[in-house]
């Protein structure tokens, strides 16, 4: 089993949840699995301004990768909605995970790996509930992942952070040897 691989010590702090004062751009969190890979996609989404990994979903404070029982690894996404919609990003979260997996993401398995959208209020509920009803119909399988209340991002250690980018042949290693790509190409099949 491959998973995302620690290389060094540190604690996770706590991240605001809203964009600076004076700015239109909002953020949302998202549980895709290895937080690398689901960082490495939704930086590519039309009017997604930054991606940061970290922990959410968990009561522990100040959670590591070696020690985040109860949360899942995740990233905080802030984007800009004069761009794109609260809907195309759910949308395009779930085009990069395969939903239909309870268990993780691929060959990241366990609690930590497990999928989710972590839902600011009853407006972000009501449309992330419909995009996972309509991949549903999409696939034609029942969707796992878990549509929760958003609660404390902790920011993941700095290595972490643009994995993708400053390890590149490790993490392609990686996403070639878990058979990421051909996984999320087999759930959509046909799908647009």
């Amino acid at each position: 089993m491959v998973l995302c691989l620690a290389m060094m010590a540190g604690a996770a702090v706590p991240a605001a949840s809203a964009p600076p004062k004076g700015s239109n751009l909002r953020t949302s969190v998202f549980a895709g699995g290895c937080f690398w890979s689901a960082e490495h996609e939704m930086e590519k989404v039309r009017g997604v301004v930054d991606v940061v990994v970290g922990y959410s979903g968990g009561a522990k404070r100040n959670p590591t990768y070696e020690n985040h029982e109860g949360h899942l690894e995740a990233i905080r996404v802030t984007w800009d909605p004069a761009r794109t919609t609260y809907g195309d990003l759910v949308a395009a979260f779930f085009r990069n995970i395969d939903p239909t997996d309870p268990n993780g993401q691929i060959c990241d398995i366990g609690p930590s790996y497990r999928t989710a959208v972590f839902v600011a209020d009853d407006a972000e509920r009501r449309v992330a509930d419909q995009v996972k009803a309509d991949v549903a119909r999409q696939i034609r399988r029942p969707v796992a992942t878990r549509i929760l209340p958003r609660s404390t991002f902790w920011v993941g250690e700095g290595y972490h952070q643009d994995y993708a980018h400053k390890n590149p042949g490790h993490y392609n290693r990686y996403r070639v040897g878990c058979g990421r790509d051909a996984r999320i190409r087999a759930v959509w099949a046909g799908r647009g």
